[in-house]
């Protein structure tokens, strides 16, 4: 069994003797220290599971000790003592994420008890953040998050076309990740060491267009008092992500055209022409066979662009990829800010599962971070969430509720199973259920092994 280390903060050196003798006695290692500078130093240099601190210290407070720890992002768990406890300072630990507040004199079953409920849950937390990085690793292509069915032909048609030099076409609506795949087939592919240069054709005026894609000779216009290489030449060796290639001018469309023939460009005022060796990938939420219809897209352009299709499915046609990209991007706002957020409560996830997110995957990073932004918890409950969810979530209290049940059910069997080292028969048997019953329930909940 791993014995814990745990850290007693108290400048009473008879404190300190006593709460390390019942440590001592419930099986735990116990460091000491007097102040909360001396605690800081400890930390620093030390591995431990628990921290126990006294309120009043002399110099900095057991407040200001938490502040610390918390600073960190270790999630280690906090247990504040003091003999000066009001409902005031106890509100305030708690707030600034204390895991709870006791008072002197302390009662050693109680202390003994509140530990092992703070190590337990922090050592969940921890096989939770293993969890979720065994999982990306399992899941992602490059920083695509999914393991959807929809998203998996995904992964597959990156692992195909990246293998080749052909021209692609990503479709999909706003948000839903076109340049991240476009990243994974240029990264995955033989020019992975070569440039990779995003033109966004939707924001760069039409005027300017032709220069930036071709460059200009110096005195080719007004205004033009040096040569200027376009980024097709600074592409060279590389790939091109042409994003909302659909709102390019008609004029422009075949002049890109004539580049995909030839493979050669010629700068505005120049008269040499420029070979060039670049991987064209296109992207667009725009229906391209409408606008052809409409002529305000060619024809010709659109079979030089489309020599393979990727369809990234938008986020409602793949809803149980939410769980997972929803603790990624917690994941990555945990690492970038140094706040510890671990989780979402349930109704927080069953609200997520509920929406149909029109914004798709940009839409659900938005609501992550705001709710990480506003959320001063170790778990993100469903009032951080936009207005338009929460009054989703309660217009739909029995769906949110049966999706809570399910979750619930889901626990108590991958326990059981984690229990028995996943033998069903013995799980069946500690759920009360029959063999048969497990196994219906796991098929429905994707707990069958492959």
């Amino acid at each position: 069994m791993q014995r814990h280390n745990v850290l007693v903060v108290d400048d009473e050196k008879n404190i300190l003797k006593v709460v390390s003798l019942t440590l001592r006695g419930g099986g735990y290692d116990v460091d000491t220290a007097r102040s909360a500078e001396e605690a800081i130093e400890k930390f620093n240099h030390n591995s431990y599971s628990l921290v126990i601190t006294d309120l009043k210290l002399p110099g900095k407070s057991g407040l200001d000790l938490l502040d610390y720890i918390k600073s960190r992002g270790t999630g280690i768990p906090v247990i504040m003592i003091t003999a000066f406890g009001t409902i005031e300072t106890a509100i305030e630990a708690m707030k600034k994420g204390a895991f709870n507040y006791l008072t002197k004199p302390v009662n050693p079953d109680e202390l003994l008890t509140v530990m092992k409920e703070a190590i337990e849950k922090y050592e969940l937390m921890r096989e939770n953040i293993t969890l979720k990085s065994e999982l990306r690793q399992r899941y992602t292509f490059s920083t695509i998050i999914g393991k959807s069915a929809a998203i998996e032909e995904v992964f597959d048609t990156i692992r195909m076309v990246s293998k080749t030099q052909s021209n692609i076409l990503i479709v999909g609506e706003s948000g839903t990740g076109k340049e991240l795949v476009a990243k994974a087939v240029h990264y995955n592919s033989t020019r992975a060491e070569g440039p990779f240069i995003t033109i966004d054709c939707a924001t760069i005026p039409s005027e300017i267009m032709e220069s930036e894609l071709f460059g200009h000779e110096k005195g080719a216009f007004t205004g033009a008092h040096e040569r200027k290489i376009g980024l097709l030449e600074h592409a060279h060796n590389g790939t091109v992500f042409l994003d909302e290639v659909g709102e390019l001018d008609v004029n422009l469309q075949k002049k890109l055209l004539r580049f995909l023939q030839e493979r050669e460009i010629l700068r505005v005022g120049g008269t040499g022409r420029i070979k060039l060796n670049v991987r064209i990938i296109a992207a667009t939420n725009k229906d391209l066979e409408e606008e052809i219809q409409q002529k305000r897209f060619r024809e010709d352009l659109f079979y030089r662009l489309n020599v393979v299709t990727i369809k990234m499915p938008p986020l409602r046609e793949r809803k149980e990829d939410i769980p997972l990209l929803a603790n990624h991007f917690l994941d990555r706002l945990n690492q970038i800010e140094g706040k510890l957020i671990n989780g979402f409560e349930d109704n927080v996830m069953a609200a997520l599962m509920m929406h149909d997110w029109p914004g798709n995957v940009r839409e659900l990073e938005n609501v992550v971070e705001r709710a990480y932004v506003l959320c001063p918890n170790i778990t993100i409950n469903l009032k951080y969430l936009p207005e338009r969810l929460i009054s989703m979530a309660e217009g739909n209290r029995e769906s949110l509720d049966q999706m809570n049940l399910l979750e619930t059910e889901k626990r108590l069997i991958v326990k059981a199973l984690n229990g028995t080292s996943w033998n069903q028969s013995k799980a069946a048997e500690v759920l009360g259920i029959t063999r048969k019953q497990l196994r219906t329930k796991m098929q429905h909940h994707n707990l069958l092994p492959a």
